[in-house]
């Protein structure tokens, strides 16, 4: 094989490899928005845990992220866990909010080979702060054990160095 052949094969499959393991956790899909904002959360369930089909997908609202509406998703049976905010938040047409959607359940049956996503829609609420991320902890649930996609970093880590971190979101300014 030629050089230029051998180089290639390999950076491909760097490439190939890296994608695989950026891939094997949820995610988000968009992985950044503008504070103040309206988001849909997508997250990516691209797999089971260790071959076994995944049966529920749990999801905690970190705080900021108010007036939170889950997606349902046919076939699977959603629930929502309500509960206080740290302080009551200002919303849309001078509502106040002390209280909203703290975490999303989604149980059903997703094959380890298949791939899917679950959604909400929310706002990014104005006390937020540009130039963060943002950390949404992950259970995923399967029929013999679960992948608990709940890691954020500490100051300074490296979050791809994390063996299960939680989809996180990088928060954007307003536009002006």
């Amino acid at each position: 094989m030629s050089h230029s052949r051998l180089l290639g094969a390999a950076v491909g499959g760097a490439f190939m490899l890296a994608a695989s393991a950026a891939s094997a956790h949820i995610t988000l899909a968009v992985p950044e928005a503008t504070v103040g904002t309206f988001y849909k959360a997508v997250f990516r369930v691209p797999h089971g845990c260790d071959g076994e089909p995944t049966l529920k997908v749990r999801v905690r609202i970190p705080d900021g992220v108010i007036g939170v509406k889950p997606q349902p998703k046919p076939g699977w049976t959603l629930s929502t866990v309500i509960g206080k905010y740290p302080a009551p938040v200002a919303f849309m047409h001078g509502q106040t909010l002390a209280e909203g959607v703290k975490e999303v359940d989604w149980s059903g049956r997703l094959p380890d080979d298949d791939y899917d996503e679950f959604a909400v829609f929310a706002y990014l609420g104005d006390a937020l702060k540009p130039g963060t991320r943002l950390y949404w902890p992950a259970v995923q649930e399967c029929a013999k054990g679960a992948n608990r996609w709940i890691e954020i970093p500490a100051a300074g880590q490296d979050a791809e160095k994390l063996e299960h971190p939680a989809p996180s979101l990088e928060l954007l300014p307003p536009k002006r």
